[in-house]
């Protein structure tokens, strides 16, 4: 009998060797592929991007010739300074590599709910002392998608977001008070930054520059905007391409928890992935001229994109 339950464990454990030896490769392959686009897609649309098109050039086409022409001397400095090749690009791609490391620490993954709710109180005391008064403000809390694609132009300021700094941004006559500021986790990425506008045609005439690119934005992005009026001090949040107007502080702060502040249940990966997946958010008509007031529905969206200085 004990010889039995031997045999049965040696039969289970080669098989369990033999198709973990199968699925290895499939598994390498699919990790190596997933990495490489990731790091493609960081690097894109940086300053880094020329040097890492050029290194990739220069090294392929050595490589190529090295192999084909079976150029042994070639072949053996290639293997014999591999090291010395990886070593270069930490010290090449070094501001690259410090901010993907940065933007990683800033996943929601890693981010407590304290934080997160530290970070919407920064944004409630900004639009409250801005829209006292009536000083404007468009602000986008970036989320999975980077921003900085869907936007033309920038300041990079990376500090830490403040109501303090950010009502110095957005101060009239300030140099960058024109234009929108992005916010990544507790900092300012960018500021003067222009967002496209919505072009859609079914919106209330007196929507101003600010609502239709906070409006622009998030049809592009899964972005969260919050606008501060100019004209009235009104205080707007937009998301998905909807926007909702006049909302008070205690709304707004509401809006944000649910969208940005991850639940205390979501603890490990796979509930922050379902959480991902499965998170919605109950919004208002597609805009909202005033709370008591209902919108006609919209029958069409187009995509073509325009932009303009938010003033």
């Amino acid at each position: 009998m004990w010889e039995l339950v031997q045999n049965t464990g040696h039969a289970m454990t080669e098989y369990l060797l033999i198709a973990l030896s199968r699925w290895r490769p499939v598994l390498e392959i699919l990790i190596l592929t997933v990495g490489i686009y990731y790091a493609f897609r960081f690097v894109r649309g940086t300053r880094g991007a020329p040097v890492v098109t050029g290194f990739l050039v220069v090294l392929l086409a050595f490589v190529l010739v090295t192999f084909l022409l079976k150029l042994q001397v070639l072949q053996y400095l290639l293997v014999s300074f591999s090291t010395f090749f990886a070593l270069s690009l930490l010290v090449l791609f070094q501001p690259e590599l410090r901010r993907m490391l940065a933007e990683l620490g800033n996943l929601p993954l890693f981010s407590t709910a304290h934080e997160q709710r530290e970070n919407i109180e920064v944004i409630i005391q900004t639009v409250e002392r801005l829209a006292d008064v009536r000083i404007g403000a468009l602000i986008a809390i970036e989320q999975s998608i980077q921003l900085q694609e869907a936007t033309e132009s920038g300041i990079a300021v990376d500090c830490e977001a403040t109501p303090e700094m950010l009502e110095t941004i957005f101060f009239p006559n300030n140099a960058i008070h024109d234009g929108g500021v992005i916010i990544k986790g507790d900092r300012i990425a960018l500021a003067a930054c222009i967002f496209p506008l919505t072009q859609r045609q079914d919106l209330n005439k007196s929507l101003g520059t600010r609502h239709r690119a906070a409006l622009g934005l998030t049809e592009e992005t899964d972005a969260v905007v919050v606008v501060v009026s100019e004209e009235t001090g009104a205080i707007s949040y937009a998301y998905k391409g909807q926007l909702v107007r006049g909302v008070t502080s205690e709304e707004l702060r509401s809006f944000l928890t649910t969208m940005l502040v991850t639940p205390a249940r979501s603890r490990n990966w796979l509930g922050w992935l379902r959480s991902l997946t499965t998170r919605r958010v109950k919004v208002a008509p597609e805009v909202v001229v005033a709370k008591t007031e209902a919108v006609p529905t919209p029958t069409t969206t187009t995509t073509t994109t325009t932009t303009s200085i938010v003033k």
